[in-house]
């Protein structure tokens, strides 16, 4: 079922819109009262794996606040545990790995990876979920490098030296992992598309760690391939990475409909590079706690800094912040709307 409210879809498409639409990157989940309440029956990986609560926290910031997308609740790390990685969710840490890879043997027993048996109840709350929105979807997946980061490392890093070491010192064992995680996340994004995911964006959460050499050596093959099968889906996909204003030239060259711009980056130099390339960025998400003047003033630099040049969807340039006030968010989307609406 087509959405009622498209605007999100056409300006993936970079066409003229009658106002910027927005979404924000964690719009559902631990500032919200109302998640933190269902957070106290299910733990996050747990809610994932009931299709009917992901749907309700999904819907959540989407009702209550306007925005012109949802994003599919999940985590990058996911189909990691189909794949035969023994993980957890630690709060206040993140994603982490009891067997990280250290060798081409471990990378070899990696499982192949199915989204229809290793994940169904993902694809479940998509069809939910379609029955549900008048805005578009947006399903995801982790890039293979930030996933590799976290296999490796064993969960999240300050220097990634593990990694990079890993990188570095076997090549072989390192190609053959991006390899496998290609192919993984091709088929689960495939697999959330035909379930009715509207659009896709690919979280390249660690990537700006890397020189940009480092990334066209060891990364960007593996993403041109990956950006090259997803083009045959037909759906809009967003190419986002944190940290990467160095990285924007290559990080488009490999791929991506929309070009993610972090708060990092300027949104006008990087317009000014990409052409008619779509963009989405970049607010800082820090604004959201600022007063509200302070925070109409970031907005309206970032409409600014775009100009008014079709193909712009306005979101943050990470994800919401934990303790982000409610009321700020519903301000930020009421002011975007207004601020960027077409004078008749």
């Amino acid at each position: 079922m087509n959405p009622v409210n498209d605007v999100f879809l056409r300006a993936a498409r970079g066409e003229v819109t009658e106002y910027t639409p927005v979404w924000f990157m964690r719009q559902a989940g631990r500032y919200q009262p109302e998640y933190r309440k269902i957070r106290e029956r299910y733990t996050l990986p747990e809610i994932v794996r009931h299709p009917e609560v992901t749907a309700e926290v999904t819907l959540l910031p989407v009702e209550q606040f306007g925005f012109d997308a949802a994003i599919l609740f999940a985590d990058i790390t996911t189909p990691l545990y189909a794949m035969g990685f023994d993980l957890d969710i630690v709060e206040g840490r993140g994603p982490v790995i009891f067997n990280p890879v250290s060798s081409l043997d471990d990378v070899e027993r990696i499982k192949p990876f199915d989204a229809e048996s290793g994940t169904p109840f993902v694809l479940e709350a998509i069809k939910i979920l379609k029955r549900e929105l008048k805005v578009p979807l947006i399903g995801f997946a982790g890039a293979p490098f930030t996933l590799a980061s976290y296999l490796i490392e064993g969960g999240p890093s300050k220097n990634f030296i593990k990694v990079k070491s890993f990188m570095y010192s076997q090549p072989r064992a390192w190609s053959r992992l991006l390899e496998r995680l290609t192919e993984a996340m091709f088929d689960y994004l495939q697999a959330q598309a035909n379930a009715g995911a509207d659009a896709l964006q690919v979280f390249d959460s660690w990537v700006g760690r890397l020189t940009r050499y480092d990334y066209e050596t060891y990364v960007a093959p593996h993403m041109k391939r990956l950006f090259e099968k997803l083009a045959g889906l037909e759906v809009p996909v967003i190419h986002f990475g944190t940290q990467s204003m160095h990285l924007l030239s290559s990080m488009a060259a490999a791929g991506g409909d929309v070009i993610g711009v972090d708060t990092t980056t300027p949104l006008d130099w990087a317009r000014d590079r990409l052409g008619t390339r779509p963009v989405q960025g970049n607010l800082d998400p820090t604004l959201l706690f600022a007063p509200a003047k302070v925070l109409e003033r970031g907005i309206d630099a970032v409409l600014s800094a775009n100009a008014g040049r079709p193909g712009h969807v306005f979101n943050l340039g990470h994800g919401i912040l934990p303790g982000t006030p409610p009321e700020s968010v519903a301000l930020a989307v009421e002011l975007v709307h207004q601020k960027s609406a077409v004078k008749p």
